[in-house]
């Protein structure tokens, strides 16, 4: 017998949309019994749509009522599994904004204080919930993990400028959970799709990377998803005609480029500290700054160091300039074409040490 297919699941911006809708409807029925009756909400998903059960709702008062549903990753390896999502939804005489969201206890902010609620779980957020506010009313809702703050311990979340919880963060409303050359056909399939329409693309790796894009104001429309596999989809990239790519990631992973190491997982190779100290040297840095950088754990560490010594401009520039040269000679080598690659290095609080975007479009 075949080994049963794994389960797909939902990311978690599904969850709370299905949980506001439910108190949204609740609140507008007038039927006395509806919070018996509705034992799931369906959601459109943009290209789907997907029915998620309603574990509790009920009206507060004539203006408020709250749902709550539990994150369902599927067969995914997920911290949020089984994760409570509260949404309190209020209605209020119209105001500028038909459809207000807000973080409460739990759902993370940005380091500017806006709810860590990203451009896809908006778009999720509009779709289902606009067709059903009143002409005379504006919805505010306020998103509640009860658990999300204990949750965001175990991510780097706050290292990335999302603080005190999780972020409704995602491209899809799909959680599926895949083997390692599944996820690199679906970022191929990905790629494919939008370098139909923009020449001009953006490699993020991760949701870290997505997330620093977002708050660059990149259009969605450019960014591709990459996880580890840099140079096979640079490769892609180049064979369906991309004009330039913007590589937008952490230092750590992105320098391992610049020592010609193209596939980005620490499983693969690392080597990070090494590029950097080999950058030191060529940069014409001393033997004590090349120790430093040896001397520490991680790329960050090193980073500070050579701030305090006065060299993590040049060697980061270096890097950067090297990380490009690279990227677009591993293209010429295996798709045959001339493509531009520029480069964006951040550190772990999202903040950007470098960029060099040399012909390629600018962010």
């Amino acid at each position: 017998m075949s080994p049963q297919s794994p389960l797909p699941g939902y990311t978690l911006p599904v969850f709370a949309v299905a949980a506001a809708k439910a108190a949204l409807i609740n609140l507008e029925s007038n039927s006395d019994d509806i919070a018996e009756k509705l034992l799931s909400v369906s959601v459109d998903l943009l290209d789907e749509s997907a029915e998620i059960p309603i574990e509790q709702v009920a009206v507060l008062d004539g203006n408020t009522a709250l749902a709550i549903t539990l994150s369902n990753p599927g067969d995914n390896l997920d911290l949020t599994r089984n994760t409570p999502i509260w949404a309190l939804v209020k209605l209020s005489p119209r105001q500028e904004e038909i459809l207000i969201l807000e973080a409460g206890e739990g759902l993370g902010k940005t380091t500017t204080g806006e709810a860590a609620i990203y451009s896809f779980a908006r778009r999720l957020f509009d779709k289902n919930l606009l067709p059903l506010i009143p002409e005379d009313k504006t919805v505010t809702v306020k998103i509640i993990l009860p658990q999300g703050r204990e949750l965001a311990k175990r991510t780097s979340n706050e290292a990335f400028g999302i603080l005190e919880g999780l972020a409704l963060l995602g491209t899809s409303g799909i959680s599926k959970p895949l083997s390692a050359a599944e996820h690199l056909d679906e970022f191929r399939g990905i790629l494919r799709e939008k370098v139909k329409n923009r020449r001009d693309l953006v490699f993020c790796i991760g949701a870290n990377g997505y997330s620093v894009a977002e708050r660059l104001s990149i259009p969605e429309s450019r960014i591709v998803a990459t996880g580890n596999w840099l140079g096979a989809l640079l490769v892609e990239a180049g064979l369906y005609k991309a004009e330039s790519v913007l590589l937008l990631g952490y230092q750590g992973k992105l320098i391992k480029l610049a020592g010609g190491i193209f596939n980005t997982s620490s499983h693969i190779a690392d080597g990070k500290l090494e590029i950097i100290a080999a950058s030191v040297v060529e940069v014409g840095g001393d033997i004590e700054a090349v120790r430093a950088v040896l001397g520490v754990k991680t790329a960050d560490e090193a980073h500070k160091k050579l701030i305090e010594l006065g060299f993590a401009d040049a060697v980061f520039g270096n890097l950067a300039e090297k990380i490009s040269r690279k990227a677009q000679s591993y293209v010429k080598k295996y798709a045959d074409v001339e493509m531009k690659v520029g480069v964006v290095l951040f550190d772990r609080k999202g903040e950007i040490i470098v960029k060099r975007i040399g012909n390629s479009k600018k962010y």
